[in-house]
């Protein structure tokens, strides 16, 4: 199975508002850079956006290894909360429906068919692949303006 490092980035200029997002892919030598935006959106969509488009962009199952600043994100996968939220109808608890269901729904479906760990790292911190994936969430937000 490919080993495939996957850094991403979210950016929104108003929350909702005009949004966008980066990936950065690396396998061995190569490497590839995606982005998109939407003009009304919400940062946490970004970000989701971000990670589920790398993991569609991969021909095959692949070990990935995601790098992301979104505590939203990776959270709500390692702590199980997406999983349980599907369990009760895409609700977070009795009264709360849950955000994002249909990019939730996606995301859990690429884990299904890649085995992937998530790395948080502290957004605007000098890391240079999520600086620049940030570049490009940005870019792309401000196509929108």
């Amino acid at each position: 199975m490919k080993c495939v490092d996957i850094y991403t980035d979210g950016a929104c200029s108003g929350n909702p508002g005009p949004g966008g997002w980066g990936a950065i892919l690396k396998y061995g030598k190569y490497k590839r850079e995606m982005s998109g935006g939407e003009a009304q959106t919400t940062n946490n969509r970004m970000e989701l956006l971000a990670i589920i488009s790398a993991l569609e962009a991969l021909n095959e199952p692949c070990k990935a290894h995601i790098h992301s600043d979104s505590k939203y994100v990776i959270d709500s996968i390692t702590q199980g909360w997406a999983k349980k939220w599907k369990a009760n109808g895409w609700m977070r608890n009795k009264k709360e429906r849950a955000l994002n269901v249909d990019l939730w729904g996606r995301l859990l479906g690429l884990l299904e068919k890649h085995l992937v760990e998530f790395d948080w790292i502290k957004g605007h911190s000098g890391h240079p692949e999520n600086e620049r994936c940030d570049q490009m969430a940005v870019e792309e937000s401000k196509k929108f303006l």
